[in-house]
């Protein structure tokens, strides 16, 4: 399984951004796709989900309103729409997937980096 994420970058406060998460190696319908995030210094948080084989999507309180998650089942691509960015909303960002009934995500990409400045 693969998952390239992409689509970070440097914006102003305000600003937007659309990170990309390409999945690769395995059929995903019966997976959940998150996006997480690390700042430095800090640990490593959700930031969203969604269900492949659904419309569910779920959002931490920090991004909620501001972000939202998408995906294309024909490209096998999930995004992640952030809005208003907020400095504090810098970090690496990163993609993982899951089985729909398992409880930790067990396949991650690498990061892309996004940065807000104020």
């Amino acid at each position: 399984v693969q998952l390239q994420a992409s689509g970070g970058g440097s914006v102003q406060a305000g600003g937007s951004l659309r990170l990309s998460c390409a999945a690769s190696g395995r059929t995903f319908s019966d997976y959940v796709m998150g996006w997480f995030r690390q700042a430095p210094e800090k640990e490593r948080e959700f930031v969203a989900s969604i269900n492949w084989s659904n419309r569910f999507t779920y959002y931490s309180d920090s991004v909620k309103g501001r972000f939202t998650v998408s995906k294309d089942k024909a490209k096998n691509t999930v995004y992640l729409q952030m809005n208003s960015l907020k400095p504090e909303d810098t970090a690496v960002y990163y993609c993982a997937s899951r089985h729909r009934v398992a409880s930790d995500y067990n396949y991650w990409g690498r990061g892309t980096q996004v940065t807000v400045s104020s």
